[in-house]
């Protein structure tokens, strides 16, 4: 085959594997449905991370937080800190986010670098008080029990581990984020 044709056959291929590995980021685990009714301004603000599942780009951190902001576009400011107990210093990370499916429905995609996206899926809300969300990523490796205060009572940390145990997360791998270097607002 000559180099042309193979180089013109062969490049929609690869972007549309790109675009598909992108999208891919994008999407939920099975079983996984995002809540509807969801409203963003109620949902700005500062989350403590109770709860996740171990990663890379948070290991080692404790005290981590979200804080959620409008930007003028629609899209949402997302500011992640955390104290890295090896370095002995706060870290943050700033990305945006936007919705997939539409500002009523709890699945927005985060980019912290780039056009490179990875699914936020709030899948159980206090959509009374907005004091906890349950959220994932676009597979079972991402979980993360995220609330208003610090501290949650044992009820809610149960509600979650076994929410998220019919869903088929690790549980037993959950790491519980000590919080003692945050104090409420």
């Amino acid at each position: 085959m000559p180099r042309r044709l193979f180089t013109v056959l062969c490049f929609p291929f690869l972007f549309a594997s790109l675009f598909a590995l992108l999208a891919g980021c994008t999407g939920m685990p099975d079983g996984v449905e995002p809540v509807e009714g969801f409203e963003v301004d109620r949902y700005l603000g500062r989350w403590y991370e109770i709860a996740r599942l171990d990663h890379s780009f948070e290991r080692g951190l404790d005290g981590v937080n979200a804080n959620y902001s409008l930007n003028d576009d629609g899209s949402v400011r997302v500011l992640n800190r955390g104290y890295d107990v090896d370095a002995g210093e706060w870290d943050e990370a700033e990305g945006i986010a936007r919705f997939v499916q539409g500002p009523a429905t709890g699945h927005l995609k985060v980019s912290f670098f780039g056009p490179f996206y990875g699914s936020y899926v709030v899948f159980e809300l206090d959509k009374a008080a907005y004091q906890y969300a349950f959220v994932s990523g676009f597979n079972r490796s991402y979980l993360w029990l995220l609330a208003r205060t610090p501290t949650v009572d044992d009820a809610l940390k149960e509600r979650f581990v076994a929410r998220a145990e019919a869903l088929g997360f690790a549980t037993d791998e959950l790491v519980w984020v000590d919080q003692s270097r945050n104090r409420a607002p």
